[in-house]
């Protein structure tokens, strides 16, 4: 298992020691490395990853603040210098809070940490229920082919069923195994339902999906990691 991560701080000390503890754990994949939240931001409009290392202390926009300004984040470690953070950490449910200046033993169970939610997340039941016309619904994982954002409902595409659902795809998206992907802000896919890649859409079927230009190298890189 692979842990894509992005590292953010505004001291660049710290941001070359973070790296060369990244470079030393195997099962880290850095995609970027960022000065402040205002980059990370523009970052995350055109990357996917599954965590953050994020200092908190930084101009312009405070980690915390960027946190509570992001609708859609993938999970934090917070890095600073400051223990009074703490209490906010936990109110903002990140995996763990390091306090410069972080030793790499430190370090590594932290990320060792990260490792062990990313794989009870994967193991999880591979159904859940939705709620459809008063009666509860079990959908299968697998057989769900691709959900659609409809406004303030999702669309879910199962084979011949379809099931309207009054939710948000961010909220959906949390039941989901680590086999969908979102090429699309409007579109969440399961990548074993991909059967070609043509230009900027998945063939899923007798279904095409588009792939926006922000998500495209990301995508590509989910969909040929799976296959091959």
């Amino acid at each position: 298992m692979n842990i894509s991560c992005i590292i953010t701080d505004d001291e660049p000390v710290a941001r070359k020691g973070i790296q060369r503890y990244v470079e030393k754990i195997d099962f880290l994949q850095l995609v970027d490395v960022c000065e402040d939240a205002m980059q990370l931001k523009n970052v995350l409009q055109s990357k996917q990853v599954d965590l953050l290392f994020l200092d908190i202390e930084m101009p312009w926009l405070s980690g915390i603040e960027f946190m509570k300004n992001s609708s859609t984040l993938p999970k934090v470690i917070f890095i600073t210098a400051y223990e009074s953070y703490a209490l906010q950490g936990f109110e903002l449910d990140v995996l763990d809070y390091l306090l410069k200046p972080v030793s790499f033993e430190r370090f590594s169970k932290a990320a060792n940490k990260a490792a062990d939610f990313f794989a009870s997340k994967e193991q999880h039941e591979e159904y859940t229920f939705i709620k459809v016309n008063n009666r509860l619904e079990k959908i299968l994982f697998p057989d769900i082919i691709f959900i659609e954002a409809l406004q303030n409902y999702i669309s879910i595409h199962c084979g011949t069923k379809k099931f309207l659902l009054h939710a948000t795809l961010k909220s959906f998206q949390e039941r989901l195994p680590s086999y969908f992907i979102q090429p699309h802000k409007s579109f969440i896919v399961n990548v074993n339902t991909v059967t070609t890649v043509e230009g900027n859409l998945l063939h899923c079927g007798d279904f095409k999906i588009p792939i926006s230009k922000y998500q495209k190298a990301q995508t590509l890189e989910k969909i040929l990691t799976k296959k091959l």
